[in-house]
C-alpha cells in the first residue's frame, strides 16, 4: 500500500548542554500525548553528530495521517494565547527551557517510503543515520526521488546502507529532497565515506543526478535513546523518568 502519510521535520536549536534532556523531553513527555491528542506518531528524534552539521541540534520527524491529519492536528494546536494549545502550556514551559528555536518543514513521503509502524515491523536500525538535504531545480523533486530509487538504493546499499526515508519538501518550489539512511555500523560510514569518490556505482549515481542537483549536504544523525528505531516502537507514558502529570 502507497504511504499516505504527511511529516513534519524539524531543526531545533539547543540551549547549552539541554539536547539529552530535550530529546527525552520529545520522546517520553511529548509523544504520548501528541499520539493520543491528534494521533501524530514520532518517526524518530536524532542529535546531530556536530561535526558534520550545526551544533547543538536535534532533529524531530512527526507522521501524521495525510494531509487531513495534519489539519486536524494544527486546529488542536493554533488555540489560546499565541496560538498554543492551553493545555499543553506546561509541556511548552518546560521545553522553552531546553531550546531557542529552530526550522520546520512539511515532507510529503514517496509512495514506495515505509512508515514508522513499517520501519520498526522490518527491525530497521542504524548505528547512525546519514540524514541527505539536496536542492534540485525547481520541478524536478519527484524526478530526484526516482532516480535515487534506481541508482542510490544499490549503490549505498553496498555499504550497508539501508533507505529509511525518501521525502519532498511541500509547500515550497519543488526544490528539495530528503533521504534518510540507516548506517548498521560506524564502520560501515567510513566505508562509504572513503569509496564516495572512486566507486562506480555512487560516481553513476551522482553523474545521473548531476543534471537536475544544485547543492547537496549529509549530516549524521545519531538515535535519541527512546526514538521508535531504535526501540522498536512509539514512546509510551512508562517510559517517562521525570514527568509528573
Amino acid at each position: 500500500m502507497a504511504n499516505g502519510k504527511i511529516y513534519i521535520h524539524e531543526f531545533i536549536d539547543i540551549i547549552g548542554h539541554n539536547r539529552a534532556n530535550y530529546m527525552h523531553h520529545m520522546v517520553a513527555n511529548w509523544s504520548p500525548e501528541a499520539q493520543e491528542q491528534r494521533q501524530q506518531l514520532c518517526y524518530g528524534v536524532w542529535a546531530v553528530l556536530g561535526s558534520t552539521g550545526r551544533w547543538p541540534e536535534v532533529v524531530n520527524i512527526w507522521e501524521h495521517d495525510g494531509w487531513d491529519g495534519l489539519a486536524a492536528s494544527f486546529g488542536t494546536e493554533a488555540v489560546g494565547k499565541g496560538a498554543q494549545d492551553p493545555t499543553l502550556e506546561r509541556w511548552w514551559a518546560a521545553a522553552a527551557e531546553l531550546r531557542r528555536g529552530g526550522v520546520d518543514r512539511i515532507l510529503e513521503p514517496a509512495p514506495w517510503t515505509r512508515t514508522s509502524e513499517e520501519l520498526c515491523a522490518a527491525g530497521v536500525r542504524g548505528a547512525c543515520y546519514a540524514h541527505e538535504l539536496i536542492r534540485v531545480r525547481p520541478g524536478a523533486n519527484w524526478d530526484l526521488l526516482d532516480r535515487a530509487r534506481e541508482l542510490a538504493v544499490p549503490a549505498y546499499g553496498q555499504f550497508g546502507l539501508q533507505l529509511v526515508g525518501a521525502f519532498v519538501t511541500a509547500m515550497t518550489g519543488d526544490d528539495e529532497a530528503l533521504l534518510l539512511w540507516a548506517v548498521p555500523e560506524w564502520a560501515d560510514w567510513a566505508r562509504f565515506e572513503h569509496a564516495h569518490d572512486a566507486d562506480d556505482a555512487l560516481g553513476q549515481w551522482r553523474s545521473a543526478s548531476a543534471d537536475i542537483v544544485t547543492a547537496r549536504h549529509r549530516t549524521l544523525l545519531v538515535d535519541a535513546p527512546l526514538s521508535p528505531l531504535r526501540i522498536g516502537r512509539q514512546p509510551a507514558r512508562s517510559d517517562r523518568t521525570d514527568w509528573v502529570e
